[in-house]
């Protein structure tokens, strides 16, 4: 008897560990040849994944690096190889594995003893076993079920809201950089025709047919044009770094860009908060916690009850009798009755409550802002593109004039130098216009394109 005892139980414990996990090691790789992110993305593996992508703000294209990236390649380009984005939704995966866990059961207890009798007149060692069970897992399995189902969703929310920033960002870097290249081009320009003013100025000085404060003059407007330029190197240089790195490309990928059209104007800020109430995955985020802090709350009212444990126990004792029998083992709610973990649970829930309430007034709050500096920059805009003919009839008859001797060659210059400020200027608040509607866009949880006026 006692051996065939020890062999079932040999047997019961064995049994489960032929279906266990084994443990494969993964070491990280700290050669920078062989580490995925510091390597350019290959072309085939990108046309792929942006062929197949699936978001509502973008439209699945066979991605070509070789080719100018219009916005929405641009934006393609940032979710799929994004290498902060890769982790994040590797990190997503932890969720998915907690709702399996919470759906499982915990495994029962069991326990074996063998009491040999030294000296005695019994002739039979004692043995006792006994099987366990947790029934205070049926009760809360449901309700830890629906908190990991809540939280999973929170977090593929606020993936897809990390996406959707990251994708505005590129495309903010994109129209940054492409301002800034022809910005770069305007004040090289400046930067010569000063300098070779300034070069004329000094042998005109030198002949004394120009006063000193003529040639200071030049020296300063010449000193401000390189400036100006070395400012634009400097801040094309950070934007190209800024995009190459949400784009997951080395520093020193070759990109090209396409130009972008002038976008189309904006809907009312109201209307556009009704879009962002009902279409923000940082908002559906806010309100899936939401979900999961009440099924916690609901989880910790269910504990208040008594914790319930059943155990079913076997054992022959030294004179042969057999005995079977269950007991059932539970907490007496007297004294804590879990009423810490119901307090903490119910302030935390509304604590949750103010924050998307918070969330909500700061989202009107933004796009009203936005729309009304739209706005603003759609003005100063128009008031600098009408007067651009006036200024660029008048640099070109000047030249004209200089080129005949009717008129000094420097005061031709000193024309054709405002038109190009005014052309600067008019390219800055082009800018202005493209990043405060992406701004928008961000805002809104939409693109430009899905907006209704």
């Amino acid at each position: 008897m006692t051996t065939r005892f020890c062999t079932f139980s040999t047997a019961l414990l064995l049994f489960p560990l032929a279906a266990c996990a084994h443990y494969e090691p993964k070491p990280l790789l700290v050669d920078a040849a062989a580490a995925p992110s510091l390597q350019a993305p290959l072309n085939d593996i990108l046309s792929r994944d942006a062929a197949a992508i699936d978001r509502p703000y973008l439209k699945p294209v066979a991605l070509d690096l070789s080719a100018p990236l219009d916005p929405n390649g641009i934006a393609i380009l940032a979710v799929i190889a994004n290498p902060d984005l890769k982790a994040q939704r590797a990190r997503a995966g932890v969720g998915d594995a907690q709702v399996f866990a919470a759906g499982l059961l915990p495994d029962p207890t069991f326990s074996f003893g063998v009491d040999h009798i030294l000296s005695g007149p019994d002739p039979l060692d004692n043995i006792a076993g006994t099987l366990g069970f947790s029934l205070n897992a049926l009760r809360t399995q449901k309700v830890q079920r629906a908190q990991a189902i809540a939280e999973a969703r929170q977090v593929r929310l606020d993936l897809a809201w990390a996406e959707w920033q990251t994708a505005c960002n590129a495309r903010l870097q994109a129209v940054r950089v492409l301002a800034l290249e022809q910005a770069l081009a305007n004040t090289a320009t400046s930067a010569d025709a000063s300098e070779a003013l300034l070069g004329r100025y000094l042998k005109a000085a030198g002949r004394g047919d120009i006063s000193p404060d003529q040639v200071q003059s030049s020296r300063i407007a010449a000193l401000d044009a390189q400036s100006n330029f070395r400012s634009a190197q400097t801040n094309l240089q950070a934007a190209r770094s800024e995009l190459h790195r949400l784009l997951g490309l080395p520093p020193d990928y070759a990109l090209r860009l396409a130009p972008t059209p002038m976008p189309a104007t904006v809907p009312d800020a109201n209307r556009l908060f009704a879009m962002a109430l009902a279409g923000r995955s940082d908002l559906d985020a806010l309100r899936a916690g939401y979900d999961a802090q009440e099924a916690a709350v609901r989880r910790a009212i269910l504990e208040q009850f008594p914790n319930l444990d059943l155990t079913i126990s076997g054992a022959r004792d030294t004179g042969g009798n057999k005995l079977l029998g269950p007991s059932i083992g539970f907490t007496l709610p007297l004294w804590n009755r879990n009423r810490g973990g119901i307090a903490v649970a119910e302030a935390t829930r509304e604590a949750l409550h103010q924050e998307y309430d918070a969330r909500l007034f700061q989202t009107r709050a933004d796009i009203a802002a936005a729309v009304s500096g739209l706005a603003i920059a759609r003005q100063q805009y128009e008031i600098l593109r009408a007067g651009m003919p006036a200024i660029e009839s008048f640099a070109k008859a000047s030249r004209r004039a200089a080129q005949r001797g009717d008129l000094a060659l420097a005061t031709a210059e000193v024309a054709e130098q405002s038109l190009r400020d005014r052309q600067l200027l008019l390219l800055q608040s082009e800018q202005a216009i493209a990043e405060q509607t992406i701004a928008l866009e961000l805002l809104v949880g939409a693109p430009q394109e899905s907006w209704t006026l």
